[in-house]
């Protein structure tokens, strides 16, 4: 007796809208799936146990207004400051959500990441320190067009050779 052929079984063929949603689904990261995940007051009220978050959040800050406008892939930003990725995903949700960075997703190396990019670069002051305006005991009589003027101060002129003389460094 014959065998009766088997037919393959029908494979159902995925609308657009599936698909869309399928690709969306594997291109989701760790922060995407915590952001689901989590409530706004879990993520605004995130805390590492025996961390100083205010310290942390400075440091990030500061290591990430290094980079200015370029920014730094959250990976690595971690791995400098020895969190865990989960504990980052969670900062880097936090910062985003207080206003202080902005996170760009891309694709690096065939997995999505982030990139992270400090909305606010904190202003040096340290052009101005030891400037002698701060203090001036003639302030009052300075202006543009007086006989005491910023164009021909003795206080701006040696305080600004004093600074040319500072090493680059200290500057």
């Amino acid at each position: 007796p014959k065998k009766p052929v088997e037919k393959p079984a029908k494979v159902k063929k995925l609308t657009k809208k599936e698909l869309e949603e399928a690709k969306r689904e594997a291109e989701k990261t760790i922060e995407e799936e915590l952001e689901e995940q989590l409530t706004d007051e879990e993520i605004e009220n995130f805390q590492i146990e025996k961390v100083d978050m205010e310290r942390l959040t400075n440091k990030i800050c500061d290591v990430l207004a290094e980079r200015e406008s370029e920014g730094m892939f959250q990976s690595e930003l971690w791995k400098k400051l020895k969190l865990s990725s989960r504990d980052g995903s969670r900062l880097s949700l936090k910062l985003e959500r207080m206003g202080t960075i902005t996170r760009e997703k891309l694709l690096e190396n065939n997995r999505w990441t982030y990139k992270l990019i400090l909305k606010k670069t904190p202003i040096s002051t340290q052009s101005i320190e030891n400037a002698p305006c701060l203090v001036c005991p003639v302030e009052q009589k300075c202006s543009l067009e007086g006989e005491i003027s910023p164009t021909n101060c003795q206080f701006i002129e040696d305080w600004v050779l004093a600074e040319m003389k500072k090493p680059a460094k200290s500057k």
